[in-house]
């Protein structure tokens, strides 16, 4: 597995569009057959940050994702709303072997 997560915050007055938008994306991103999941995930002190947890089942998953039209939609949805940019940091999996995602 090949796993990224997106860091993102988010205007305050734009956050519930941005959980909209991002729910849409991660909804129909569970569909490709390259994403074993992906996670929305709202910081509970400040609700202005999320964290994308994308688990890709190889490296060059991520690239054909962004490809897909839910991937540009949410995109060009969601720029305007970030207070900065969007950063990722690339994990790969250690434990367990094979999760059994998807």
């Amino acid at each position: 597995m090949f796993i990224v997560c997106v860091h993102v915050r988010v205007k305050p007055d734009c956050v519930e569009a941005f959980k909209q938008a991002s729910l849409a994306n991660a909804s129909n991103s569970v569909k490709e057959p390259g994403i074993a999941r992906f996670d929305v995930l709202q910081q509970q002190d400040d609700s202005t940050r999320f964290v994308l947890v994308e688990v890709y089942r190889t490296p060059a998953d991520p690239a054909r994702h962004k490809e897909t039209d839910h991937y540009k939609t949410w995109r060009g949805a969601v720029e305007s709303m970030m207070a900065e940019p969007r950063s990722a940091v690339k994990y790969d999996n250690v434990y367990p072997d094979d999760p059994g995602w998807g």
